[in-house]
């Protein structure tokens, strides 16, 4: 029977994971509006879907509005 190397295994850089969750550190702050309609078809959309965070929700339904915009009309050579 042959003897194992002890290799150790080399971890990501914790430096690396700070700085990651540091650019991720939401800082600014957007204030939005609903009416009555809105508020009440937002609820019962958490309540249907079991949505634990209203925030989380209107947050990536903005940002994927946002982001296919973008993509959407990006510049072009021609």
């Amino acid at each position: 029977m042959s003897k194992r190397k002890n290799t150790k295994i080399q971890g990501v850089d914790p430096a690396y994971f700070d700085k990651q969750r540091e650019s991720m550190r939401r800082s600014f702050r957007k204030s939005v509006l609903f009416n009555k309609g809105e508020l009440a078809a937002i609820d019962e959309y958490c309540r249907r879907f079991r949505v634990a965070s209203r925030s989380a929700l209107i947050r990536q339904a903005v940002m994927e509005r946002v982001l296919r915009g973008l993509e959407e009309n990006h510049p072009t050579l021609f």
